[in-house]
Order: structure tokens, then sequence, then C-alpha cells
């Protein structure tokens, strides 16, 4: 017999760690259990800025022992699929676990190994990514180390997890190369699978400002596909309206990749799934669209927001109350309204704070026009944002989360 549990959740990640917490500060008595295999728990928006020369790596990671709620039993494991036709998460010894609610949270998967000879570069000549917690260090060291002229920041089709820090590696690193004079002869470019610069159309035009400035290239259409670490050379299939793909090669002396992402396998698999592979749910109130008994929220949803922390923060107290309610057989009141934050780290010191919800709607926290690049939003960045998150949000503790 299957262990049930009233509520169940995969993943100990930002979301499903947040989401504990929300549903404790509500009832204490709740019995909870989370499936989560990894023994760390990484603070992830914080490597852009392990890969700027701000942070240590270190500062970003802590033991799940750390962040663990108190009264939450956690089964350290990994899942293989689910059958909510019985209300069981099967996990990859073949155990099944019940539960009465489930709350699916783990994420979503970097897929390195979908550009050929990428995974074997990482890590050595000039090829780096401040997506992994291991080469996010690289990063600073090629751009402090930096003696060539050729430097391509890449991004993939979406969606991906924070879809500016493709960007903010890149304005980091070019703000660097300014202030010690070497960008004037620097050919630096952004491929990007994409037709645009940023998805929220008000925040293009600052960001083209810091474009002009540092001298960047812009190449849409330009998705990664290859790439010869030794040789330092990368390939693109070229997409252009109204032309055939073409793949071109292009040489580098640093290289910062963004991967392609995808839902993980067992979601992707799962009757879970719904367009594209990622978990399908409400996009407001977060409950399955098949399955009533279902919540998810993070980066694994279908909903059509910026895959970030700041929506899971926003998230976890909307899928905590309803879940509340479902237990009590009533329904969902809060909706989500697609809140997303991404921090544009456009130089060192001043960043552009760009929050949207659905459609694109700016949705502004602070009295100030959020399209200009401010000081006080990197004090926000690198001084309190951190310490929201680890002794606010991973607690139950849910500031500016109304």
């Amino acid at each position: 017999m299957a262990v049930v549990h009233q509520i169940l959740i995969v993943g100990g990640g930002a979301a499903g760690i947040a989401t504990a917490s929300s549903l404790l500060k509500r009832n204490s008595a709740l019995d909870i259990a989370i499936i989560e295999p990894s023994d760390t728990h990484y603070y992830q928006p914080g490597w852009t800025m392990v890969g700027g020369g701000v942070f240590k790596k270190e500062e970003t990671a802590r033991p799940m022992t750390a962040v663990w709620p108190k009264a939450v039993k956690r089964i350290k494991a990994a899942v293989a699929s689910f059958a909510p036709d019985r209300d069981q998460v099967i996990l990859a010894d073949g155990s099944p676990v019940g539960y009465k609610m489930l709350i699916v949270a783990p994420g979503l998967k970097l897929d390195w190994d979908a550009v050929e000879g990428l995974t074997d570069a990482l890590g050595r000549n000039g090829v780096t990514s401040n997506y992994r917690y291991d080469l996010a260090p690289y990063t600073w060291e090629l751009v402090q180390d930096m003696r060539g002229k050729k430097v391509i920041f890449t991004q993939p089709g979406m969606p991906i997890k924070c879809a500016g820090a493709p960007q903010k590696a890149m304005y980091l690193s070019c703000d660097h190369w300014m202030q010690s004079g070497q960008l004037k002869d620097m050919e630096v470019s952004f491929c990007n699978a994409g037709p645009v610069l940023f998805g929220c159309a008000p925040y293009v035009p600052p960001l083209m400002e810091y474009i002009g400035k540092y001298g960047i290239n812009l190449d849409f259409g330009h998705n990664l596909i290859k790439i010869d670490g030794d040789a330092k050379k990368a390939w693109f299939k070229v997409t252009k309206e109204g032309a055939e793909p073409e793949i071109v090669e292009r040489g580098f002396d640093m290289i910062h990749v963004c991967p392609p992402q995808s839902p993980p396998d067992f979601i992707k698999e799962s009757p879970l799934a719904g367009a594209g592979g990622w978990v399908d749910v409400d996009q407001e109130t977060l409950r399955h669209s098949r399955f009533d008994n279902i919540f998810s929220l993070g980066d694994v949803t279908s909903t059509p927001n910026a895959k970030t922390v700041a929506a899971a923060r926003k998230q976890a107290p909307i899928v905590a109350n309803n879940v509340i309610a479902s237990l009590n057989g009533q329904d969902p009141k809060p909706l989500y309204d697609g809140y997303g934050s991404c921090p544009l780290t456009v130089e060192k010191g001043k960043i552009i704070l760009a929050e949207f919800g659905y459609g694109g709607k700016v949705m502004p926290t602070f009295p100030w026009d959020s399209t200009k690049p401010r000081r006080a939003a990197w004090f926000l960045k690198k001084s309190v944002l951190p310490t929201v998150y680890w002794k606010l949000m991973l607690k139950g503790r849910e500031w500016l989360a109304q």
C-alpha cells in the first residue's frame, strides 16, 4: 500500500519550498511531503551576478536541510511518472506515493545536449554559461582575462528561464570591457533565435540605447546548433522571413551560451502534459485543466508568463490558498495575473527593473518609471532580493505577494 499524504509536492526548488511554507502559514496542521532528490538548494538569480564578478558562487547555494520547512516530510527520490487516475506519483525505484492534493513544481530542463558538442565544450576554450552554478565564475574569469576580439552571446527559442539572463551577462561584460578601454576594439554579437530583443515592448527602447552604447551587433533568427570549442567555432541555423534557413559558421574568442530549455522528460511524457509538454493548467487559478486535485507553479507550467523566481514568489501564496480551498470543497479564489520580474543588469551599478504580466502589461511595484535604469534597482537586486528569497519567500513570509 502506498503512503498517502494530504498534500504532496514534486520539487524542492523555489516554487515548491515557498508553497509548502505558505501552506503551513495558513494551516500548521497540514500533512505535507515534498519529493526532492537534490542535496543543495540554489538561488539561481544570483548567477548573473557571479558571472559579473559581484557575488561569489558560494553565496548562491545552501544545503537543502537549511531551507527545508521543519514540519514537511522529505522524500529524497526522483519522480519517474504520474498516475492521476489513482492519485499517485511513481518514484524512480517504482514505489508509489499517494496524495489528496498534488502540487507539481520541478522546474524545467536545461537541454545542453540539444546543441551538438556543447556539453563537451563547456568550461574551457572560452565557452561558458551563467546558467550553471559551476560555470558562472568562469564567465567572470573570461571577461577579466579577455585578450581576443570576437565575443558571442546566444539565446535559444522561447520559453526559457529568465528570458533576460543572456542579455544581462552581455551588458555586464560589455560594461567591464568599456571601463578597461577594450570594448572599442571588440566585436560583440547577440545571436538570438527569436525576432525581438525583449518580449515586453516598453522595455525595448531603453535596452536599445545600451545596445548602441556598447556597439553590440543584433543577429535575430540565429539559433545555435553546434559548437567546437577546440576550433573556437560555432554554427547557427539562421532563419529570416521569406528566405530558406541556412547554416552559418562563426568564429569566437569567447561565447556565452544559454541552453535550449524544455519540460523535464518525466513531465513531458506524463498525463499532466499539454501543448509543448508543459503542465497544463488554468493560467489564473493554476489548477490543472483536467485533474481538479492537481495544481502547478513555477517554470514547468503552461502559463504564458516570464519564467522567473519573481513569478514563483507571486504564485506560491495563490496556489496555497487555492489548494486549501479545494481541500475544503470550495472553488479557487485568488487569481494569478501573470506577474514576472526581470532585473536587467544594463551596467555595473544600474538596472532596468522590468516588471510585467499577461499580455505584456507593465506592472511596476515601485512608484517610478520602470523603463529607466536606476541605482536603486541595482541595490534591490544586489542587497535586498537575496535576503527576501532566503529569509522571506522560502519561509512563507509573502513580501509584496498580496
